[in-house]
């Protein structure tokens, strides 16, 4: 078996796989996360924040971040400060693992004096500099130069692994997602994929909340089992779309209408907030255009029956 083959075993078809595609850039780019360093495509201040964020939340690497290019704004001000000034900085902003502070330090050296200041701009070159593994240099090609491989980490694995239901193996990680990821797209496709996991497919899924593009073709969402690699065990979220569309129907088969006040505690208990009316409205709005129910919202209450 080809690897193709083994990745068409997981993937939508090559027609839905394009579409597939599409959804998550233009999820993307609608709306994510802005990091400063997302907004450069230049590759010392990136390496600097793969380097910062590999034990650190994004979140708290921003100033860090920002006080540490204030301080050496380029990589030949990193390769000539000394080399306890950057530790102690690592140290004093508690980014973790000191030796990562040492390894930075070194790879500015070695641009500077083994690549006249020019940052390499392969996965395989940028490993030959210090402190650099497979994924900080894919990350960096890919964010920098948009050269890069399909970004594997915790967060892709689970995505794949609920999406498409791709067994828990790195080698077939792997091969998925660089099966997925649209040729020459490597920044944005990676960016985006990255973000699914952390705001839409994390731990506990956020998948209605987040506006997941990927709902239509999702394994996880349509079974309602969230497991995944670092999941071990059904996280506490409520169930798929899918489940809730069946219990709609169900209720409403043991009533004549119910309004939505009374419905939406009858299909789930955690109904309210980012999972109440709004979200109840969407979900019946849809088995309405699916000719299976039928919405009044003439009087003061929306109510909703079965359609005959």
């Amino acid at each position: 078996m080809t690897d193709g083959d083994a990745s068409a075993e997981h993937l939508p078809g090559d027609g839905a796989r394009e579409d597939v595609r599409t959804a998550l850039i233009e999820w993307y780019e609608a709306d994510h996360r802005e990091y400063p360093w997302r907004e450069t495509d230049d590759p010392y201040p990136i390496l600097v924040s793969e380097i910062m964020s590999q034990q650190t939340q994004l979140d708290r690497v921003v100033d860090a971040w920002d006080d540490f290019l204030d301080r050496w704004p380029t990589v030949d001000d990193l390769a000539a400060a000394p080399r306890g000034d950057v530790v102690s900085f690592w140290s004093g902003h508690s980014l973790g693992y000191n030796n990562r502070a040492k390894y930075l330090h070194e790879a500015a050296g070695q641009i500077v004096d083994d690549y006249d200041g020019e940052f390499p701009e392969t996965p395989a070159e940028l490993q030959e500099l210090m402190g650099v593994g497979p994924y900080t240099a894919n990350a960096v090609a890919s964010f920098a130069f948009n050269n890069g491989d399909a970004v594997v980490d915790t967060n892709v694995k689970r995505v794949l692994y609920r999406a498409f239901d791709v067994p828990d193996d790195d080698a077939e990680f792997e091969r998925v997602a660089s099966d997925l990821m649209p040729e020459g797209d490597s920044r944005v496709w990676n960016n985006a994929i990255m973000e699914l996991g952390g705001v839409a497919c994390e731990k506990t899924p956020r998948c209605d909340v987040a506006g997941c593009p990927w709902r239509e073709w999702c394994h996880a969402y349509e079974t309602g089992d969230f497991t995944a690699p670092d999941v071990p065990t059904q996280p506490s979220f409520e169930g798929s779309r899918r489940q809730f569309r069946g219990r709609v129907i169900e209720t409403l088969g043991e009533y004549d209408d119910l309004p939505l006040s009374e419905l939406g505690p009858r299909i789930r208990v955690d109904y309210g907030g980012d999972t109440g009316r709004e979200w109840l409205r969407d979900l019946v709005a849809d088995l309405a255009d699916d000719g299976l129910v039928t919405v009044d919202d003439a009087g003061d209450e929306v109510r909703v029956r079965l359609r005959e």
